[in-house]
């Protein structure tokens, strides 16, 4: 007679980048280390327990919890783990992304491409907004700059998702402060969805985004930052090990181990950086003006005698200026525009280098591949094997 397997409650959203790769690691542990027996539904971050919960047979649970769900579950007394980590339960261990990590390496992010200046927009009463925001401002402090914060109203205990409309009806309020904002300012958001908030703001308000306001979301959901305008950086958390270690936890909870640590951190992967964050910021506001001008028409096929008329400064005057603050001239710039973009489309596309050639501002692909080679040590061909066989 077989064993019976363990039946797994797992109530955590699809709705997001976060949550499916959550269910991707407890699947993953499920696969390769007790063959578990997974019970989950379509559901969003906030979404009640579900009717079937009481009468499954489950052995576990793993959820999103909170204060509107904790009694509930506590009362199916059954082993559970806490992989969203709101409220501290002494009862409940909980796995969690590292929101310390995730504030460094955005501050680290933004440090590396010169900015002094930096900002926080979130959430009030979000637990992740204002951890995240504790844990920004201790980096930034460090560091002896100045750091301006902004959170949308909310009311303690409200529902995320409410929470995140309240970022929707905030347009007076977080325009004003957008507009105090020092150029060049680099600034974390609390999350991807407060990111996309902030960029349609700044879009509506002429910011530039990266040259004035550089902005760095988190949980690199690339459903949301691919969709921005410019497309979000975002510090990328390893929620696949946070469901896979969650998952571990439980089945040491279900085999009577009770010696749990009260919350363990994951820490995140890294930064995927996009157009939002694509810059070296510059105080030099007609430097700024002039990059700006550069990223936008550098594969239309411009040249510095273009970049010349659209400047305010004379030749000598932009090259010297650009040595200064750049230690580069127009033309490297131009070329660095062009050469990322190249790769970018290497990687994403299979277009032929003739039709990389008519997007990237080359009159023909042996150009382009003789710039390519000269700037990376590589072909363009080359380039796009490594980097499909990495993908």
């Amino acid at each position: 007679m077989s064993p019976t397997r363990n039946k797994i409650a797992l109530l955590v959203e699809s709705s997001r980048a976060y949550g499916r790769g959550l269910l991707r690691g407890i699947a993953h542990y499920s696969h390769t280390r007790a063959n578990w027996f997974l019970l989950h539904q379509e559901m969003t971050i906030d979404t009640k327990l579900p009717s079937w919960l009481k009468n499954s047979g489950i052995s576990g649970v793993i959820a999103r919890v909170d204060e509107h769900n904790v009694d509930n579950l506590r009362d199916l007394k059954l082993p559970i783990v806490d992989v969203r980590c709101s409220v501290d339960y002494p009862d409940i261990p909980r796995v969690e992304t590292d929101d310390r990590a995730v504030a460094r390496l955005a501050f680290q992010h933004l440090w590396e491409r010169d900015f002094r200046r930096f900002a926080f927009c979130g959430f009030q009463f979000a637990h992740f907004s204002e951890a995240r925001l504790r844990h920004f401002r201790e980096f930034v402090e460090n560091a002896g700059a100045p750091l301006s914060i902004y959170q949308s109203p909310g009311e303690h205990g409200a529902l995320l998702t409410d929470l995140e409309q309240s970022g929707l009806e905030d347009f007076k309020e977080l325009s004003k402060w957008l507009k105090s904002l020092e150029a060049p300012t680099g600034l974390l958001v609390c999350n991807d969805i407060r990111g996309q908030h902030v960029l349609n703001t700044c879009q509506s308000l002429k910011i530039s985004v990266p040259d004035d306001t550089s902005i760095i979301g988190v949980d690199n959901d690339e459903a949301i930052c691919l969709l921005s305008n410019p497309p979000l950086s975002s510090v990328i958390p390893d929620s696949e090990a946070v469901g896979f270690r969650a998952a571990e936890t439980l089945q040491l909870l279900m085999n009577g181990e009770n010696d749990f640590n009260p919350i363990e951190y994951i820490q995140p992967r890294g930064v995927s950086q996009r157009l939002s964050t694509h810059v070296h910021a510059v105080e030099d506001r007609e430097i700024a003006r002039v990059c700006r001008y550069i990223r936008e028409n550098a594969c239309e096929g411009i040249n510095v005698a273009d970049v010349v008329r659209y400047s305010m400064l004379s030749r000598r005057q932009l090259e010297r200026r650009f040595r200064s603050l750049l230690n580069k001239t127009p033309h490297e710039q131009i070329t660095e525009v062009q050469v990322e973009r190249v790769k970018q489309l290497l990687t994403e596309t299979s277009m032929t280098l003739d039709q990389l050639s008519e997007l990237t501002g080359y009159s023909h692909k042996e150009r382009l591949s003789a710039v390519f080679k000269r700037e990376t040590g590589i072909t363009p061909g080359e380039h796009r094997r490594l980097n499909t066989a990495s993908s």
